[in-house]
C-alpha cells in the first residue's frame, strides 16, 4: 500500500500501517515513509477497515448572530433600516424571487393543478445573498408588503431561500414610520397560508387563461396580442361604452323658463315650468312649445309655496386605492400607473431632513377606509389648532368602505403624520410628489372636519283661473358654513352634469299667495346626451362598482390594454382601436361567460372565501377550467382567422428595395421591410394628424414619450423642432395666422399670440 511522500516528493510504500476514519468519519490510513521516517496518509476504504465502524460524524456548530429582515425594494430596505439601527440587516429581494416558467404552461392540469415554479435566471444572485446572510442570521423576518402579494412574496421567498422555519417570522405594518415598525416587530406572526394559496389561485387562474388565449389570437388574428381574465373585461367595457355612443340617438326636448315679477315691485326672479297639471311636462318639439305659450301667457299666477332651509354635505371619506387614482386623474392629470408609481415612491420613504428617510403615506392598496385611533387623535388636534372649534365635529367621522369585500385589515390611505404639512416638506418633494402628497393630505384632514352647511330656499309659483294647472319651480342655496370645503373638494370628469343649484334672490316682501305677473317666457331646446367615453377614473369607478380585480390590478390592468393597442388615451378618453373591438368581439363568442362581468365578479368572491379559509383553491381552479377547457378547444377548431394583410405604406425599403409594412412589436406600431428576417431595416412608425407643421411644411405626427406621454412634432425631427403638448387643429388663428391647438373641450389657443378662441367660432378645414 502506497501513499505520497512529501519529502521525498513521490509515492513511498507506508511502513506500519493503521486503519482509521478523520474528523468528518472518512476512512483513512496512515503509516510511516520506509525511505525517510516522513507520517504518510492515505484517504479512501481498504481491506484493513473491514469490521471497522465509523464513528458518528460531528456536526460544525454554526454560529450564528444578528437579526436580517427581508422587504421588496432596496428604497424601503433604507428607511425601514434607518429605524431599526444596529443589530439588524435590512436586504430587498427587488420583488418576486419566483415564478412560473415563461416559456411553458407551468400548471400540472393532470396533478390537481399544481404550479411549477422556478427562480428567474435575473434573480438567482440575489436569492443566492440571502440564502448565505440567512445561514448567519439568529431570527430572520420577512417584511414585505401586508396584502396578498406581499404574503405571497414572503412564502416564495421561504422557499426559494430555503429559510429555517424555526427562525422565520412575519411582520406586517401599514406604514413606514418609527412606532409602526416598533410595534410590527414586537408582534409577529408566522406566514399566513391562505392568503398565500388566494394570491396563488389568482396566478394560476390568470396564467391558463393567457397562456391558453394569447396563442390562440396569435393564431387567428395577429402576433404580440393577449388575453386575459380581467384585462379582456376592461376591454369589454369600453367597447361596449363605444357601441352605446355609435347607436345613441339624440331626442328633442324643450324646457320653458318664467321671469316674474311681484305686482307693484321692480325685481323679478326666475323659475323652470315643472308641472301640468300634476305631470312632467312632454315637449318633445317646437309645436308642442308653441302651442303652450299663449296658455301660459293667459294665465295669472300666485305663489303657492316657499320653503327656506339648511342642508348639510358630509366629507368625503379617506383614500382608498380606486378613489385615489381617480382624483388624481381628475385633479392632477395623473395616469393610474403614474398615480401608484408615485404614491409608492411616499410610501417606501423620503428624506424630509430628519436625518434619514421616512414614509410619507400609508400602503397605497387598500380597499379599506379604516383609520388608526392614533391618527384620528393627532388629526383632530391639528383641525382644532388650525381651523378652530366649529370645524371639528363632536364625534370621530366614521365611514364605511363601498366595496363589496374589503379584502384584509388595512389602513385607509393617509399621511403618516398630520403634522408633515405639504408646505412644509414642499422642498423634499418631486414636483409630482408634493400634488400627491398634498391629495392625499388634504382629503385626510377634511374627511374628519365638519360638515358644510348651505342656507336653502325654493319657490313655487301656480296658476289660476287657467285651462290647466301650471306649476313653476325654482329653488337655490348659498354656502353658509365651509366646513371642510375650506380645505377640499372633489373633482368630477367634465362630462358629469350635476344639477347645481346657485343662489336664489327672490324680491322683498314675497310670500305664500302673494300675486305675481309673468313678465317673460324663454323656451330652450335640448338634446339628450349619450353616455360619454371612459376616462381612466371612470373605468376604475366601473371595474370597482363591479367588483373586478382589486386595488393592486386597476393600474396594471389599464395599462396592459392601451399597451397592447387594444385602447388609445386622447384627451383623457379611452378609445377602442380596431384591433381592441376585433379581439374583443371574437372573445365574447366563444367566450361569453367566462370574459363576462358577473362571472369575473363571482370569481374575486370566490378568491377572498379562500384568503379567509373557506374555500379549497384547488377545488376553484378544477370548477373554472371544467367549463374553460371544452369551450377553449371549441374556439381552437371553429374560430375563423382574420389575419388581415400587411399594412403598406407606399415607399420601398432603403436597405433591399422591398415594400416596407406596418407590423405590431413589443411598444406597439412600427414600420419594417417585407423581406424580414433577410432584411431587418426598421423605422418608427409616424401617425400623420393632417396639420402642416407652421416651421416648415412638414407633416405633424403624434408622438410619444419614454413614460408615454402623447405629444405632437413634426416629422422632419430633428431638422425640424417643432413640438407640442397640446394637438394642434387644421385652422389658422384669425388674429395672426399662427397655428391653433386644442386648450380644452371648448377652446383653441394660438402658440403663435397667445389669444385663446371659442371652438364653436372656429371653422375647421377638412382633411383633404
Amino acid at each position: 500500500m502506497e501513499a505520497y511522500c512529501l519529502k521525498c516528493k513521490e509515492k513511498r510504500e507506508i511502513q506500519n500501517p493503521q486503519a482509521g476514519f478523520n474528523s468528518r468519519s472518512t476512512p483513512v490510513t496512515t503509516g510511516i515513509c520506509k525511505v525517510c521516517g516522513t507520517k504518510l496518509y492515505r484517504m479512501g476504504r481498504t481491506e484493513m477497515h473491514e469490521g471497522l465502524v465509523a464513528p458518528p460524524r460531528v456536526k460544525k456548530e454554526i454560529k450564528r448572530k444578528g437579526k436580517l429582515v427581508i422587504v421588496e425594494s432596496p428604497a424601503k430596505a433604507r428607511t425601514v433600516g434607518n429605524f431599526l439601527g444596529k443589530g439588524y440587516t435590512v436586504r430587498a429581494s427587488v420583488g418576486h424571487v419566483r415564478d412560473l416558467l415563461r416559456s411553458q404552461l407551468s400548471v400540472d392540469v393532470e396533478n390537481n393543478f399544481q404550479p411549477k415554479y422556478r427562480i428567474p435566471n435575473e434573480k438567482r444572485a440575489i436569492v443566492k445573498e440571502l440564502r448565505a446572510e440567512a445561514k448567519k442570521a439568529e431570527e430572520i423576518f420577512l417584511a414585505t408588503d401586508p396584502d396578498r402579494e406581499g404574503e405571497a412574496i414572503a412564502w416564495h421567498l421561504m422557499e426559494a431561500a430555503e429559510l429555517d422555519e424555526e427562525r422565520v417570522k412575519r411582520v406586517v405594518f401599514h406604514e413606514i414610520t418609527k412606532p409602526a415598525i416598533e410595534a410590527a416587530f414586537s408582534n409577529t406572526r408566522i406566514i399566513d397560508s391562505d392568503l398565500v394559496d388566494a394570491q396563488q389561485a389568482r396566478r394560476i387562474l390568470d396564467r391558463l387563461v393567457g397562456y391558453n388565449l394569447t396563442p390562440l389570437l396569435w393564431e387567428k388574428v395577429r402576433g404580440r396580442l393577449s388575453a386575459g381574465r380581467v384585462q379582456s373585461v376592461a376591454l369589454r367595457l369600453v367597447v361596449e361604452r363605444e357601441r352605446e355612443i355609435e347607436t345613441f340617438i339624440p331626442k328633442e326636448y324643450w324646457s320653458i323658463d318664467a321671469e316674474f315679477k311681484p305686482l307693484g315691485q321692480p325685481e323679478s326672479f326666475c323659475a323652470k315650468l315643472s308641472k301640468i297639471n300634476g305631470n312632467d311636462p312632454l315637449l318633445s318639439k317646437l309645436e308642442d312649445v308653441e302651442k303652450l305659450l299663449p296658455k301660459l301667457k293667459e294665465a295669472k299666477y300666485i305663489v303657492g309655496a316657499i320653503k327656506k332651509g339648511k342642508r348639510t354635505r358630509k366629507p368625503y371619506a379617506p383614500f382608498i386605492t380606486s378613489t385615489l387614482q381617480q382624483q388624481a386623474s381628475r385633479k392632477l392629470g395623473f395616469t393610474a400607473k403614474k398615480t401608484m408609481r408615485v404614491a409608492q415612491q411616499l410610501y417606501e420613504g423620503i428624506d424630509i431632513g430628519n436625518g434619514g428617510q421616512t414614509g410619507l403615506i400609508t400602503y397605497m392598496r387598500t380597499d379599506s377606509t379604516n383609520i388608526s385611533h392614533v391618527a384620528i387623535k393627532e388629526v383632530r388636534k391639528h383641525i382644532k389648532d388650525t381651523h378652530g372649534k366649529e370645524f371639528l365635529p363632536d364625534k370621530v367621522n366614521t365611514y364605511r368602505t363601498k366595496v363589496t369585500k374589503a379584502q384584509e385589515a388595512h389602513e385607509a390611505i393617509r399621511p403618516t403624520s398630520t403634522m408633515n404639512l405639504p408646505e412644509k416638506i414642499k422642498s423634499f418633494l418631486k414636483p409630482e410628489q408634493f400634488k400627491l402628497y398634498r391629495l392625499i393630505w388634504r382629503r385626510f384632514v377634511a374627511s374628519q372636519m365638519q360638515a358644510a352647511i348651505y342656507t336653502t330656499i325654493s319657490i313655487v309659483v301656480n296658476s289660476e283661473n287657467a285651462t290647466d294647472d301650471y306649476q313653476f319651480r325654482a329653488s337655490g342655496s348659498e354656502l353658509f358654513f365651509a366646513g371642510f370645503l375650506v380645505l377640499y373638494e372633489e373633482a368630477k370628469d367634465e362630462d358629469v352634469n350635476e344639477k347645481k343649484n346657485g343662489k336664489l334672490k327672490l324680491p322683498k316682501g314675497l310670500e305664500k299667495g302673494s300675486e305675481v305677473k309673468l313678465f317673460k317666457l324663454s323656451p330652450a331646446q335640448h338634446f339628450t346626451q349619450s353616455p360619454p367615453r371612459f376616462t381612466e377614473a371612470s373605468l376604475i369607478q366601473a371595474l370597482e362598482e363591479f367588483g373586478i380585480g382589486r386595488p393592486s390590478t386597476y393600474a396594471p390592468t389599464i395599462s396592459t390594454i392601451q399597451a397592447r393597442g387594444y385602447v388609445e388615451r386622447e384627451n383623457k378618453r379611452l378609445f377602442p382601436t380596431e384591433t381592441g373591438i376585433l379581439v374583443n368581439d371574437l372573445l365574447i363568442e366563444y367566450f361569453p361567460d367566462i370574459l363576462g362581468v358577473n362571472f369575473t365578479a363571482r370569481m374575486e368572491e370566490d378568491l377572498d372565501e379562500i384568503a379567509h379559509g373557506r374555500r379549497k383553491w384547488n377545488d376553484l381552479i378544477a370548477d373554472f377550467y371544467k367549463d374553460f377547457e371544452p369551450k377553449f378547444i371549441l374556439a381552437q377548431k371553429e374560430m375563423p382567422e382574420i389575419k388581415t394583410e400587411p399594412e403598406k405604406i407606399g415607399r420601398n425599403c432603403p436597405k433591399c428595395g422591398n415594400e416596407l409594412i406596418v407590423k405590431w412589436g413589443r411598444f406597439g406600431k412600427f414600420i419594417s421591410c417585407s423581406n424580414y428576417p433577410e432584411c431587418k431595416h426598421t423605422e418608427p412608425f409616424l401617425e400623420k394628424i393632417g396639420v402642416a407643421c407652421p416651421k416648415d411644411g412638414g407633416d405633424i405626427v403624434l408622438r410619444k414619450t419614454r413614460k408615454g406621454r402623447i405629444f405632437y412634432g413634426c416629422e422632419n425631427y430633428p431638422n425640424c423642432d417643432f413640438t407640442s403638448w397640446k394637438k394642434p387643429v387644421k385652422a389658422s388663428c384669425p388674429a395672426c395666422g399662427g397655428i391653433l391647438v386644442t386648450k380644452n373641450k371648448k377652446e383653441f389657443l394660438c402658440l403663435g399670440c397667445d389669444e385663446v378662441f371659442a371652438s364653436g367660432n372656429i371653422a375647421i378645414e377638412e382633411a383633404a
